[in-house]
């Protein structure tokens, strides 16, 4: 029997036509199906979809953050250039706004951005750099001796940053008891290993790195000129280098030791 208020489907004593009962209150439509009618009620509604959220894979996100340390030591070997350079009597850089740790100033569009995803796409590696920072030999004060601070300052000042990326990585496993595999430690050793590569890097006395710079200021006169008249092929044999392989070859003959050496200096196991 059906009861006010009526529901659909229902008289007050009882079901329309075409309508079953359910119990008092209710009716249902009587719906065909294969053996008659079906006088089941209907199945609930389905709770909407929701669309599925795409997440963002925590090695996304570590590459992603070392690539940022990357460009901010990027900023940093740059700006130790223009401070030296600055301070031995060079205000070039300064003068152009140069002498900044703001990463934006320094990064060039070519060798920062393009370079790099040319030669990962057709080559499968990457090689590139910072725009390199203004310097006029003829305004420092002793020109030969100071281009070699000069250039000594940006390899130093990656050293000092893997350093304290080593004593971040230390104080989260031996302070804040993080497991190494953890995103922020990783994040911290690949800071860590990407600066001791720039140190080793531009260490390398092909001009025009920084070695170069200290190797001409060591070199005996003679050989200076010759020596530093290598420049003008310098990209191309650097370039060669990393495609043949040899440059891998030195960076992974030093990373250990100089990981290892790193790892001493911030005190070894805390």
């Amino acid at each position: 029997t059906c009861e006010e208020p009526n529901p659909q489907g229902c008289k007050n004593t009882g079901c329309d036509e075409g309508f079953t009962c359910l119990g008092p209150g209710a009716c249902n439509l009587l719906v065909p199906s294969g053996r008659g009618y079906d006088t089941r009620p209907p199945p609930p509604s389905a709770a909407p979809e929701t669309p599925e959220t795409t997440e963002v894979q925590p090695q996304t996100i570590q590459i992603a953050l070392g690539i940022a340390f990357l460009i901010l030591s990027l900023g940093v070997h740059e700006a130790a250039h223009a401070y030296v350079a600055d301070r031995c009597g060079d205000g070039t850089a300064r003068e152009e706004g140069r002498l900044t740790l703001n990463p934006m100033v320094h990064i060039d569009p070519f060798m920062t951005i393009i370079l790099p995803l040319i030669l990962y796409m057709t080559a499968g590696f990457i090689f590139g750099g910072a725009r390199p920072v203004p310097v006029n030999p003829m305004r420092l004060r002793h020109p030969l001796r100071d281009m070699s601070l000069v250039a000594l300052a940006g390899p130093a000042s990656n050293v000092v940053l893997a350093l304290l990326f080593s004593v971040a990585w230390k104080a989260m496993i031996y302070v804040g008891h993080m497991h190494p595999a953890d995103l922020a430690p990783q994040v911290m050793k690949m800071a860590l290993t990407f600066n001791i590569i720039l140190a080793v890097f531009n260490m390398i006395p092909i001009p025009p790195l920084d070695g170069s710079r200290v190797m001409a200021y060591l070199l005996p006169e003679r050989m200076r000129g010759p020596y530093v008249s290598l420049e003008r092929f310098g990209l191309l044999i650097v370039v060669l280098l990393v495609m043949s392989g040899a440059l891998g070859l030195v960076l992974r003959a030093t990373l250990g030791p100089m990981v290892a050496l790193v790892d001493v200096l911030t005190g070894g196991v805390w």
